[in-house]
């Protein structure tokens, strides 16, 4: 018997959700595939965000000039604390491993893109947004770019491919967790591992401070 390996694997993700990559609104996809819903948020909510952020008609710094999107940190965390979320900057210095998995909503990725016009490389250097969350007990990476969900796999396997996104200064990882509101002023350090708890990453994985 012949398994066809890309059938099971689109098996496996036919109930996850997925927004493919539209235009620059890669921040809005990242998102809906964080939520894991459609209507979680819109373009028109994000441009309002953006207009709040700064009234200027002409020229608003945190999206593109054109209005296609390309959304930056600010407007994504703007619209985190709508879902009572906000997003954690990630210290690179330390070992993923030291993020408590448990404690998280998710996680969003920052890259370094290309920019092509058809099958054209064009010289601009631009940012994409991926989200990476637990479903099922398993990790995936929703990058709207693919076209469908990758499955990194257990804990240890998602700590092994952060380490690898992050061994570059140009990617950032920004940790979601849930807003615990006025009451809890040490909610952004709860995703956090004690160092008891922090496993020794091997001695394979070089080039990261634990």
């Amino acid at each position: 018997m012949v398994l066809n390996f890309n059938k099971m694997s689109a098996l496996n993700t036919s109930k996850i959700y997925h927004e493919r990559q539209t235009r620059q609104l890669c921040a809005l996809h990242t998102l809906n595939n964080l939520f894991q819903c459609k209507n979680s948020f819109t373009k028109e909510q994000l441009d309002e965000i953006c207009t709040n952020l700064n009234p200027s008609v002409w020229l608003n710094p945190h999206r593109s000039m054109l209005g296609l999107g390309n959304y930056d940190i600010n407007v994504i965390m703007q619209a985190l604390q709508l879902r009572k979320c906000e997003a954690c900057w990630f210290d690179k210095r330390k070992d993923p491993a030291c993020i408590d998995l448990q404690a998280i909503v998710g996680l969003i990725l920052n890259v370094p893109s290309d920019y092509k016009l058809g099958f054209i490389t064009l010289p601009l250097h631009r940012r994409h947004w991926i989200a990476i969350r637990e479903i099922d007990e398993k990790f995936y990476n929703l990058d709207s770019k693919l076209q469908m969900p990758e499955c990194l796999g257990n804990q240890e396997q998602l700590f092994n491919y952060l380490r690898q996104q992050l061994q570059t200064n140009e990617r950032e990882l920004f940790v979601i967790i849930e807003n615990g509101g006025a009451n809890d002023s040490d909610t952004s350090k709860k995703w956090l591992k004690t160092n008891k708890e922090i496993l020794t990453p091997s001695s394979s994985m070089n080039g990261h401070v634990s």
